[in-house]
């Protein structure tokens, strides 16, 4: 049976002074016990190792990198031991295993963590993950871990994935502030959410927000993994949603489906350049799923080499994102020729600057 994916935000981890929640995290462990018991395959991606070393040593929230990273080694032991304690007393053992952008954009990295993903669930062990902090740059961050929880959820091919939060869902407006919000039950379009006033305002101790908890779904809901947005505070949110009782906000899987290869491009390879294209090659990509070859390329721009993902625009809308074939500077070379022509210039060169099993629709 596929894994369920439960991520629990800072807030739920942390009380505002960095202290842990250990009566929030014991009845959520109660819940991941039995999910465990009934081998579902429960995996957690926790927030909350920066908040804990604040705590621990009694600083207000960093601002630097190396606070951030110098805090977050301070609280991540220190954090999973509780996960791995409270576990342990419910007979589900544990492992700890943290994951950087880099693991996720790295197509070799992206698999060997899901072979030893898959190896612990197979040995019946709880994966409690989290993001790097210590390496980690604001550059390259998953955004209080809902981006890091849904790779997650898509590398296992997860049956459901659980973003807990401190709010029971998503609301048309922020609830804190607006005594008429009101809880939006089921989302099965996302661009129906245009009009709602979804933020960025986090808890003191978290760095995401609601909105990166619906971008998270619907990059889960694209592989066809059902998500639920709820409160984490309320015992029994995650046995309920597992059930398919109607709690928090749902986001039912999609009719459209992407490959887990697409998934991962399109989310998890940052792009190292962009290549502008014409009228005509934009229209073929966009209806006809054709390649993109170098005959329709106008301009190319960062520092790319072959392999790497590029952004692929016209007419400052972005088209897409692909593998290159090519360096920027041999792009530069080849932008506009015919395919004679490229070959005659670059005999040992691809046809196809960017080959449409590699690419994927903005």
């Amino acid at each position: 049976m596929p894994p369920v994916v439960v991520k629990l935000g800072s807030s739920i981890v942390a009380d505002d002074d960095g202290g842990v929640r250990r009566d929030v995290l014991a009845q959520i462990c109660d819940q991941v016990a039995e999910l465990h018991r009934r081998r579902r395959q429960p995996m957690i991606v926790t927030s909350g190792a920066i908040a804990r070393g604040m705590g621990v040593i009694g600083i207000p929230r960093p601002r630097t990198v190396d606070e951030l990273q110098a805090a977050s080694a301070v609280g991540q032991g220190k954090l999973y031991q509780v996960f791995d304690e409270l576990l342990s007393e419910r007979s589900a053992p544990t492992a700890q295993v943290l994951l950087t952008f880099f693991d996720m954009s790295a197509r070799s990295h992206y698999l060997n963590a899901r072979q030893t993903l898959a190896r612990l669930l197979e040995w019946s062990v709880v994966p409690v993950i989290n993001e790097n902090d210590t390496t980690t740059t604001d550059e390259i961050s998953f955004g209080d871990n809902d981006f890091l929880a849904a790779q997650v959820a898509i590398l296992l091919g997860a049956e459901r994935l659980l973003l807990l939060t401190d709010t029971g869902g998503l609301y048309t407006a922020d609830p804190k502030l607006d005594p008429d919000a009101q809880l939006v039950a089921e989302v099965k379009r996302f661009d129906s959410l245009a009009e709602l006033a979804i933020g960025h305002q986090t808890s003191p101790l978290g760095s995401g927000g609601m909105r990166s908890k619906v971008v998270a779904a619907e990059m889960a809901t694209a592989a066809g993994i059902p998500t639920v947005i709820a409160s984490g505070l309320e015992p029994g949110t995650i046995l309920a949603a597992v059930a398919g009782e109607p709690v928090g906000t749902l986001f039912p899987a999609r009719s459209e489906r992407y490959s887990s290869f697409k998934l991962w491009l399109r989310y998890a390879k940052p792009a190292r350049g962009r290549v502008e294209v014409d009228a005509g090659a934009a229209r073929a990509l966009r209806e006809g799923g054709t390649s993109l070859l170098p005959v329709g390329i106008v301009t190319v721009e960062g520092a790319f080499r072959a392999g790497d993902a590029v952004e692929v625009t016209h007419a400052a809308q972005i088209v897409g994102k692909g593998i290159s074939n090519y360096s920027v500077e041999e792009l530069g070379q080849v932008r506009g020729l015919k395919s004679a022509e490229v070959r005659e210039l670059l005999p040992r060169a691809s046809e196809e600057a960017i080959h449409r099993d590699y690419f994927v629709l903005a």
